[in-house]
């Protein structure tokens, strides 16, 4: 990530240490990836590294220095300048990990690059052996400029620091974003058959979609199997969050006045229906539409939610495809 320092326009020279040029990682990495497998991203985005002028806080998008050449290498996460510190070259080799003894080369792939408008995109980068063999237990990423003359010094790039595990261990990974249909262990927190897996598969919660659709029914309930609030609950919810839901909609019809409940796959309602025909979003209603869906959500209180989380009963299913 970059740090760009606040420098004053006037300071012409750079002064001892301080390197205004920087590459820098703009992408945050997985912080768990997995041996012969490509290293990821948080957001599934390609890894960018661009070419920053911390004097002028942007990015070097034209002249020969945009088009430097760009080694990649892997690194100990042990390396301890801030990342608002300039550290010199010796310093950011010294970190360099190398194979152990009858290893291939620890980091294979498109490792050398040339940057285009002062950035470059990393698409297929490999760790051939785990990280646990480290005194630190995790690695990091680093970029190192080539064959720049003239004088000028482009500090390295690195990443944050992160966990190489064997391969055999990608059956136990967490997914980003998790999908409705995999099994609940793949959240953050939960381990596979651990006591949180096991509580939650005593209750017929298997998959995400069971947990989004007691969350959303019946969260201080979830919350107090999973162990009260707390920082593990924080980050299994959060992870939880960035499913990307399916488009099913569900409908809840009280035959008596024509009134109906539109939800999605987790229970969230959606919108309402008042002739049978016509779908509307929340936002589509107008006032008399709200006061009549508002006293339906009074009189059911949503109970008819936890009941269809629960049994499964009086539903009508339909597929469309949902226009917010």
């Amino acid at each position: 990530m970059c740090f760009p320092f606040h420098r004053s326009p006037s300071d012409s020279h750079e002064s001892r240490g301080t390197t205004r040029l920087q590459l820098c990682f703009q992408t945050k990495l997985l912080p768990t990836c997995f041996t012969n497998t490509r290293i990821e991203s948080e957001d599934n985005t390609a890894i960018k590294l661009v070419l920053f002028d911390t004097c002028y806080n942007t990015i070097v998008s034209y002249g020969p220095l945009s088009s430097t050449k760009i080694v990649i290498v892997p690194l100990d996460d042990d390396f301890s300048a801030d990342d608002h510190e300039n550290w010199s070259e010796s310093d950011f080799d010294a970190k360099v990990v190398y194979a152990r003894d009858g290893k291939r080369p620890l980091l294979t792939g498109d490792l050398i690059m040339n940057l285009k408008e002062g950035v470059a995109e990393l698409n297929d980068v490999v760790f051939t052996d785990n990280s646990s063999w480290r005194r630190s237990r995790k690695f990091r990423l680093g970029a190192k400029a080539q064959n720049v003359t003239g004088g000028v010094r482009i500090r390295e790039a690195r990443s944050k620091g992160f966990v190489v595990k064997d391969q055999r261990g990608e059956a136990y990974k967490k997914h980003y974003p998790p999908s409705l249909g995999d099994e609940v262990w793949r959240l953050e927190k939960i381990a596979k058959d651990g006591v949180l897996h096991r509580r939650l598969k005593s209750h017929k919660i298997y998959t995400l979609n069971d947990f989004l659709q007691v969350y959303t029914t019946n969260e201080s309930w979830l919350c107090t199997l999973l162990g009260g609030p707390s920082n593990v609950w924080k980050t299994i919810v959060k992870h939880a969050k960035t499913c990307i839901l399916d488009d099913k909609v569900y409908l809840y019809r009280c035959v008596a006045d024509g009134i109906g409940i539109l939800f999605n796959s987790i229970f969230e309602v959606v919108g309402a229906t008042f002739d049978g025909v016509s779908h509307l979003s929340m936002n589509e209603l107008d006032e008399f539409q709200k006061v009549c869906f508002s006293h339906r959500k009074s009189l059911f209180g949503f109970s008819i939610l936890c009941l269809l989380a629960n049994y499964y009963i009086f539903i009508m299913v339909f597929s469309l495809w949902w226009k917010h």
